[in-house]
């Protein structure tokens, strides 16, 4: 998967994985990443998957209808692809927290729904429900922070409020920001997963 990957100055931080939005690339959320934790070692990832010729992680059928075989396809391919990283790289793999926008956080998500320990924890930045039925893994502790729109044409609180139930329901610790916009990344949703971040994990959390 085509990807950047920068060392960071903290080897004991968690490492972000970077997980953009639809027509983004790896480096959309370098700046996210910098003011979440800037002394952490960043993996960025560009989707695979092309619409119309911009980048995505997986494919849909239409407007927050996903191709759900697509789904679990490269669901596997992303998780197989952060076993590789971190031996190329020489990270930690049980020390990874994703941060994910959109499309991103869906696929991130789709891997904790798919893969017992994939992730340390989790940044979502306006998810969906990535796939509904699956008897999902035990979260039992695993802090998940959720940025979701009131507002939100693309996911509806609904979606949201049914994403952090079933995280719940798996053991996960969520805590999920709200704000009366839209589908955009805001500076305000970005400084409180920041501000999450440094609660869960610098200072004495879960890492």
């Amino acid at each position: 998967m085509k990807h950047l990957f920068i060392k960071g100055s903290n080897e004991t931080a968690p490492v972000l994985l970077l997980l953009h939005g639809t027509g983004g690339t790896e480096r959309d959320l370098l700046g996210l990443a910098e003011l979440i934790a800037p002394g952490s070692s960043v993996l960025s990832v560009r989707g695979n998957v092309l619409e119309h010729g911009m980048p995505r992680f997986f494919r849909r059928l239409a407007e927050g209808v996903f191709d759900l075989e697509d789904l679990v396809f490269r669901t596997k391919e992303l998780h197989e692809f952060l076993n590789g990283a971190a031996a190329e790289y020489g990270f930690d793999r049980g020390n990874v927290v994703a941060v994910g926008y959109s499309n991103g956080a869906n696929i991130a998500g789709s891997l904790l729904f798919h893969y017992k320990d994939a992730l340390k924890g989790a940044i979502l930045h306006h998810p969906m429900v990535p796939i509904r039925g699956l008897a999902l893994p035990d979260m039992t502790g695993l802090p998940v922070f959720i940025a979701a729109g009131e507002n939100d044409p693309i996911c509806s609180p609904s979606e949201s409020k049914e994403l952090e139930s079933l995280l719940r329901g798996a053991g996960a610790e969520v805590e999920v920001r709200w704000d009366r916009f839209g589908h955009q990344l805001t500076s305000a949703e970005a400084h409180a997963a920041a501000e999450w971040f440094q609660r869960t994990f610098a200072k004495g959390g879960q890492g």
